[in-house]
């Protein structure tokens, strides 16, 4: 999925600015400069500024290190959680939310393996290869993001059901290089083990893909609605309008149709890793 950096949002920043005052505060008020506190928490004075401006999301290990020096009694490093959601883009936390409370996930994509499914090195190189780039600052960001979102699939108490169907394309496709593709498709493999998870594949050589208009999800909710999302070039878009979701959930349905079973799928991918 493509996003913005995590200060994009007025939402997120407005609480980056009011972390960044509060560290000031305290600074001032035990008489330190942003070059002492930078050297007494080991950081350098250009990230204690950014933060006290509002312009970077403090690591946890930032907090803890500003409130002990700076003799917050935990003014600071209390302020851990709202950090944390601020860390990211409304959108992508409200994409998490939806995730979090989803009963089942289906999701077709024909570019890239889906966002839940990517190991680290493949998704980095996913967000390295966007134009114009991101900062390095953003890739991690946006690393952070995604493997948190993934953390719904191989939680201690999975409760959601999940579907994935990819095009052949995106499992070919050797984003990063050949030998992270290979431990991609070894994650593949490894994921579609899981009783509640399905993988499928549809073939390249196959005639038939009602897919052919990009990826999109559906994730049912527990109170029975449904939501349907899409990421295409510079658009995230979450819909609930029942037509469209109607639609949705019949594309999807034939593209199931459309490809491999499961079983047969897993035997593809390691019939890919082969070949890789």
């Amino acid at each position: 999925m493509s996003v913005e950096p995590y200060g994009a949002d007025e939402e997120s920043a407005a609480v980056l600015r009011t972390v960044g005052r509060v560290i000031k505060m305290c600074r001032e008020r035990a008489g330190m400069t942003q070059a002492g506190l930078a050297t007494a928490i080991r950081y350098s004075e250009e990230q204690v500024s950014s933060v006290e401006r509002g312009r970077r999301a403090p690591a946890e290990e930032f907090l803890e290190a500003a409130d002990r020096v700076l003799e917050a009694g935990g003014l600071i490093s209390g302020l851990k959680k709202e950090v944390e959601k601020a860390r990211f883009p409304k959108k992508v936390r409200d994409l998490a939310k939806l995730e979090a409370e989803a009963v089942e996930i289906c999701a077709y994509d024909n570019s890239v393996v889906n966002g839940l499914l990517q190991t680290e090195e493949y998704l980095r190189a996913v967000f390295g290869s966007r134009r114009p780039a991101f900062s390095e600052d953003e890739v991690d960001q946006l690393v952070t993001a995604r493997l948190t979102r993934q953390e719904i699939i191989g939680g201690p108490h999975p409760g959601s059901a999940f579907s994935f169907v990819h095009d052949e394309a995106a499992l070919r496709r050797p984003v990063g290089g050949k030998m992270v593709l290979r431990r991609q498709l070894e994650r593949l493999l490894e994921v579609g083990q899981m009783r509640n998870v399905d993988i499928q594949v549809l073939p390249l050589d196959s005639e038939d893909n009602s897919g052919l208009d990009g990826p999109f999800h559906l994730l049912r909710l527990k109170d029975g609605a449904t939501v349907g999302h899409s990421d295409i070039q510079l658009v995230s878009r979450l819909t609930s309008d029942r037509r469209e979701i109607q639609i949705l959930e019949l594309r999807y349905g034939i593209i199931r149709a459309q490809a491999l079973t499961p079983r047969k799928s897993l035997a593809y991918i390691e019939k890919l890793l082969g070949e890789t």
